[in-house]
């Protein structure tokens, strides 16, 4: 009875660290796939503030809470089932998906270059005057979302796709929930700094006024720098996700020749190859999203932006 009782004790505690390792297991792949989503990760941050720019201090707050449930919703309800079962019976489609959505991420970052060099300004902000409604606020924000969410569930799935069904369902859950608390937390950081500063600078204390009136001034140009490197991150992991598509589908040249670049860059550079290489792999990465996103903007002002424009003048 004892030997039995013990056989069993030892049996649980197998289990127990074989459900650890596990969940270790789950952690690390979860982190390893949120990481190559970083750029849009960090779009995503840099994008949601603009949303609650011109608001009332005390709806800020509740308005982007409201907007990480839809966040939530997208990636747990619709995304998460959606990017299992494409994964689960046709996985073939990965590699496709991920380049139709590496080529809305270049779009997307060659679109702000562009936009940004011809010198114009945000569209939302020509409406700051005019009260918004919120509900029209969080709907058009939850929708941008969406198509974030997707590239970032799809981005991580195929950094996980040779892993069972339910640890596939579990690492994206986990992504999916982490990256959302990530994203939210850190854009509820943002919108709220510039108050905590405003509230420092009226305290007693040349030290902590002075902090204040710093932090106050400081807001502005950590939004620019988010959205510079946004956008950078935008063009590289765009750039990155075809590159490596391309040489999937069987068109070889132009990822060999970057991973040649790379190589030359290691070898040459000695203890910091790997960093150099890696720099050099971004680099052209960013570019071929860069080339990519300008080709697709060229052709969307050419046809759908230049029919927009016509139908509006009539």
């Amino acid at each position: 009875m004892a030997g039995g009782l013990v056989a069993l004790f030892d049996d649980v505690a197998t289990l127990a660290r074989a459900a650890a390792a596990s969940v270790d297991d789950i952690g690390l792949a979860a982190g390893k796939a949120s990481a190559k989503a970083a750029g849009v990760v960090v779009d995503d941050t840099a994008v949601t503030p603009q949303y609650v720019h011109g608001l009332a201090a005390e709806r800020e707050i509740p308005i982007i809470k409201r907007i990480a449930k839809g966040s939530l919703r997208n990636k747990l309800l619709i995304l998460l089932p959606a990017v299992l079962l494409l994964s689960q019976f046709l996985p073939w489609l990965l590699t496709p998906i991920l380049m139709l959505g590496g080529a809305y991420l270049s779009y997307e970052g060659a679109e702000k270059v562009w936009h940004k060099l011809r010198g114009g300004h945000d569209d939302h902000t020509a409406g700051e005057e005019t009260p918004r409604d919120e509900d029209s606020i969080v709907s058009g924000a939850v929708r941008t979302d969406f198509i974030l969410s997707a590239e970032i569930m799809v981005i991580s799935l195929n950094e996980v796709v040779d892993q069972p069904f339910l640890s596939r369902a579990a690492i994206l859950a986990l992504v999916a929930v982490g990256i959302t608390v990530l994203v939210y937390g850190v854009v509820g950081l943002i919108v709220k700094m510039d108050d905590v500063g405003l509230s420092l600078s009226q305290r007693p204390g040349k030290g902590v006024a002075r902090f204040g009136h710093g932090l106050v001034r400081a807001m502005p140009r950590v939004l620019a720098v988010i959205t510079v490197i946004g956008t950078a991150a935008m063009l590289w992991v765009g750039g990155h996700i075809l590159l490596v598509g391309s040489d999937e589908l069987g068109l070889h040249a132009v990822y060999g020749a970057v991973h040649h670049l790379e190589e030359l860059a290691h070898e040459a550079t000695g203890a910091l190859g790997g960093v150099v290489g890696w720099l050099v792999n971004t680099l052209a990465s960013a570019v071929v999203g860069l080339v990519v996103g300008a080709v697709i903007v060229l052709v969307m002002n050419l046809t759908v932006h230049r029919r927009k424009a016509h139908t509006g003048s009539h």
